[in-house]
């Protein structure tokens, strides 16, 4: 290994894995002065456009999900063979010191070739049930990270497993508070803030708008965050002046810094900002995700009391209502929960990934 330290990342389909794949970058950029990255992502999904935008080297290949059509799985099986190969010629040409895969079936033919050409490998799981493409290549990879524990049984592996946490927690401690008049809200009163994203589907709405209604009487203020398709449908309706609507946050971590209580989805992405955080917060799991993985990433934070948990099929808005007027009470409970999630402390967990790296590849 020369003075120049040279890393390949792999990481596709979705934000969920793009984001820590960036932040896993972020750290070995500030660590090392002289770093090449060289980034392998699919021809055709978010990555493509996301990585170049950064000035980041990029590599495609052409790789697709099975999808129970029998003709395109054969047709699939031809494209990761290929691919492989195409992976192999790229990391021979490169001569990369660690290859990382953080998450999507693009990461398969990557790592796969990097084991066959004996290059160590890192993969980062950020579920606590891993994807199918993490679980197919655990057999191939030198070291694995897992956000969540419970990962650990699920992964066949001769390498070894560390307990990281997810890298973007770092990022969010970075993001300044936002000034409440900024968005309108009032100093000095409590704040629950509801990411939405996906949240929006049909009953469960419902049940914020409901909600959302059934607060004009309390002291604290509710900020909404729909998510861009929902907007429109929410704002049609008028909700009392201590509830704020809006349709996308940028830099959403620095609102949440000034929120006294969160009510949030399970992904990985959005507990780690949480625990990063501290913030005291009520999770409902999207139960339409594969494995049903935000139940049990919610799960294991709740068995530890670091979250509340609240699953969709026992929600209403009165249900809502209950919990979160409890919660901004019981000054105690919310109390605890930071002290939980403090002692989790997965802060810096992008570093432990690049500590842990150059361990391997000493």
């Amino acid at each position: 290994m020369g003075d120049c330290m040279k890393i390949v990342v792999t990481a596709g389909g979705t934000m969920g894995h793009i984001n820590p794949a960036l932040a896993i970058i972020d750290e070995f950029k500030k660590q090392e002065k002289d770093l090449e990255v060289l980034y392998i992502g699919t021809h055709n999904r978010m990555e493509k456009d996301v990585i170049p935008k950064k000035n980041i080297p990029y590599e495609s290949i052409e790789i697709y999900g099975f999808t129970k059509n029998i003709i395109n799985d054969i047709k699939d099986v031809i494209l990761i063979y290929k691919a492989i190969k195409k992976c192999k010629d790229i990391l021979r040409k490169f001569q990369p010191d660690i290859v990382i895969g953080v998450g999507g079936y693009v990461t398969y033919p990557v790592i796969k070739a990097a084991h066959d050409l004996h290059i160590k490998t890192f993969i980062h799981e950020q579920n606590s049930i891993p994807g199918k493409a993490n679980k197919l290549i655990a057999k191939n990879a030198d070291l694995i990270g897992v956000t969540f524990l419970e990962s650990q049984k699920y992964l066949k592996t001769k390498g070894k497993i560390i307990f990281t946490g997810h890298p973007c927690g770092a990022w969010a401690l970075d993001v300044p508070k936002k000034e409440k008049a900024s968005l309108g809200l009032t100093k000095g009163k409590k704040l629950v803030t509801i990411v939405a994203g996906s949240l929006g589907s049909g009953s469960l709405n419902q049940k914020m708008k409901t909600f959302l209604q059934k607060v004009d009487h309390e002291n604290y203020e509710v900020c909404y965050i729909t998510g861009k398709s929902h907007y429109e449908e929410f704002k049609q309706d008028k909700y009392p002046d201590n509830v704020k609507i809006f349709p996308y946050i940028e830099e959403l971590p620095g609102l949440l810094k000034i929120s006294d209580l969160v009510i949030s989805r399970a992904g990985a992405g959005s507990l780690s900002e949480i625990l990063a955080l501290e913030i005291p917060s009520i999770i409902i799991p999207s139960p339409n995700v594969a494995n049903n993985h935000q139940y049990y990433n919610a799960k294991e934070l709740a068995d530890k009391q670091c979250i509340r948990l609240l699953e969709e099929k026992d929600l209403t808005a009165e249900v809502l209502l209950e919990e979160v007027n409890k919660m901004l009470k019981d000054t105690t409970t919310r109390l605890k929960m930071i002290h939980k999630m403090h002692s989790l402390d997965t802060k810096n967990s992008a570093n432990l990934i690049y500590n842990a790296i150059k361990d391997l590849i000493k």
